[in-house]
């Protein structure tokens, strides 16, 4: 996520800040507790970097706290959104929104990981492929991603494919879930499935990934 703000101010010299650039990592999402900082740049009005530090402050201070003003390290202190800002004198930049989630603490299936298709059933489709993902406190882990893949067994072409398109997110209460549902082509005796669930920072969380396992019979 990020933002350029111009001034308005008259141009008196080559090294004066007519803009900031902001960037603010992983699209602004953080995990309540968790901290981020923004990354700024002061231009000139050729669009040149310039010597200048920016400061940072909280726009909403219930939701987001700003640890050191210089660097703009920031906390996320409630779930929620607050908003972001840099300045270089009297230039300010646009408000950058930060979003804070329920810190999650771990991932498992929520049903059964193992089912049997019959290719004859006029659907051959899988049961739900269920997961649950829970939260490290008592804010519900809503929205969060989850990357299903699958794995034939022989190796084969793409016989399978997922009914939701393989990313999905998670409801109010942590649940997720996808099918599988038979391609025409050669019939895989079985096929591994993974539920991937990772933390805004790219890391997995505990019980990640889940691993169910169907199998196709005739």
């Amino acid at each position: 996520m990020s933002g350029t703000v111009l001034a308005c101010s008259k141009i008196t010299s080559s090294d004066q800040v007519v803009a900031l650039d902001i960037l603010i990592p992983d699209s602004g999402h953080i995990e309540l507790g968790d901290t981020l900082r923004p990354l700024g740049r002061a231009l000139n009005s050729q669009g040149d970097s310039v010597a200048a530090q920016i400061f940072w402050a909280t726009l909403d201070t219930a939701t987001i706290v700003v640890l050191d003003s210089t660097t703009g390290v920031t906390v996320g202190k409630v779930v929620g959104s607050g908003r972001l800002q840099g300045r270089v004198g009297l230039l300010r930049s646009n408000p950058q929104a930060v979003v804070v989630a329920a810190r999650l603490d771990s991932v498992r299936a929520a049903g059964a990981i193992r089912d049997t298709v019959t290719v004859s059933a006029p659907d051959s489709l899988s049961d739900s492929l269920l997961i649950r993902v829970f939260a490290a406190d008592s804010e519900p882990p809503a929205g969060r991603q989850v990357v299903y893949a699958a794995t034939t067994y022989p190796a084969s072409g793409p016989t399978v494919k997922f009914v939701r398109g393989g990313t999905v997110t998670t409801d109010g209460t942590g649940l997720a879930f996808e099918q599988l549902r038979l391609s025409p082509g050669a019939l895989p005796d079985s096929v591994v499935v993974t539920a991937t669930v990772k933390r805004f920072t790219g890391t997995q969380i505990p019980g990640s990934p889940v691993t169910f396992v169907v199998e196709f019979r005739p």
